[in-house]
């Protein structure tokens, strides 16, 4: 599953997806410095992981993986072909969720494309293209659905009062997202590929000493607010001295971290709220010399977790030995742990839990 980083042009999505990613790809301080898609996978930092692999010492550790796709910057009329309008569009139609970067940060070098700093405007910029893609979207399935109605099918009548809700909340500038919509109106934006139904979360980017004092800062108020109402996240957090922690070894970006006031780094934030907006959860696996922790959409069954180490294994799946993280915790022993008859085993049906260390037999 991917993670779409999308923004203004100049808003810092490509120094941001280097810090993430440390691929080294160009964040010049002009628009469209991105063109095409760039790609980079990350892994989520755990410490269930790190106990595992203290423990059983393995020649190989692999982290959860996460990936991002640094995305062409949006600028107004992108809808109608302006920027890199329609190609960009459609890139973010193929992620599975939204970063939306949103710039903080004040000029210099690096000029706004709107001139001054304004995040709510910016957003609403953004979101205001999308929309306007969504309803021509729309609009398409119109056509088709009334030529429909002469069919006399209820189900037709039915989609065209969907269609008419959707255009309703849409021109009145709300995301797909965010709407009140019926079982049967969800199925048919799924089935659409609405780009504003995207689950989205956003990055306030700011400078470093705005970062520093973030809690007098209007913007970020602002912003805080924007998420709250929305019920959703918000990360903040400086692209620009998030490159600079990249360059030094642990204990000295601890010292910065606290000197800023900040108790992690903003990409481990960013990380793991992007988990978290993917509705992805961790299971672990112990086989030979190799511990690995594999994401998951929260809800998978075994089989289909199985299928994630290998697609022989869901063809093949019989069974699964599975103990959570949590109960392995209290013993650390895989032997004392089953003659004590925490190893359950779990059949076709189960449903991977967070934490879950399991044994697939196939």
């Amino acid at each position: 599953m991917e993670l779409g980083i999308v923004g203004l042009p100049n808003a810092g999505k490509s120094t941001l997806f280097n810090s993430l990613t440390e691929a080294g790809v160009p964040a010049d301080s002009y628009p469209f410095c991105t063109v095409d898609p760039n790609v980079g996978v990350v892994e989520i930092e755990d410490r269930r992981l790190d106990k595992l692999k203290e423990h059983y010492q393995p020649e190989t550790c692999r982290g959860a993986p996460l990936k991002f796709v640094d995305i062409a910057g949006l600028v107004a009329g992108a809808s109608r072909g302006e920027g890199l309008g329609n190609e960009f569009l459609s890139h973010i139609r193929e992620v599975d969720a939204i970063v939306h970067v949103v710039r903080l940060f004040a000029g210099g070098e690096v000029a706004h494309v709107e001139g001054a700093i304004d995040p709510l405007r910016d957003v609403e910029i953004l979101e205001s293209e999308l929309i306007i893609k969504d309803l021509e979207t729309i609009s398409r399935r119109r056509e088709k659905t009334e030529r429909m109605l002469k069919t006399g099918e209820n189900k037709y009548r039915e989609e065209v009062s969907y269609l008419d809700h959707l255009q309703e909340e849409l021109e009145s500038g709300r995301p797909v997202r965010l709407m009140d919509l019926n079982e049967a109106e969800e199925e048919l934006v799924a089935e659409l590929f609405l780009l504003t139904a995207k689950p989205t979360l956003f990055v306030a980017n700011l400078s470093e000493n705005k970062l520093e004092n973030r809690e007098n800062n209007e913007s970020i108020l602002e912003m805080r607010q924007l998420a709250e109402e929305r019920g959703e996240e918000l990360v903040e957090l400086s692209a620009t001295f998030e490159e600079e922690l990249v360059e030094l070894d642990p204990e000295e970006q601890e010292l910065f971290l606290e000197e800023m006031g900040l108790e992690s780094r903003g990409l481990e934030r960013l990380k793991r709220a992007g988990y978290d907006l993917l509705n992805l959860i961790t299971f672990y696996t112990v086989v030979g010399d190799e511990v690995r922790a594999t994401p998951v959409p929260a809800g998978s069954t075994a089989p289909e977790a199985a299928g994630k180490i290998h697609s022989d294994m869901l063809e093949n799946f019989i069974r699964a030995e599975v103990i959570n993280f949590s109960t392995w915790a209290e013993v650390e022993n895989m032997e004392a742990a089953r003659s004590e008859g925490l190893v359950r085993t779990e059949g076709q049906d189960y449903v991977i839990q967070d934490g879950d260390i399991c044994y697939f037999k196939f």
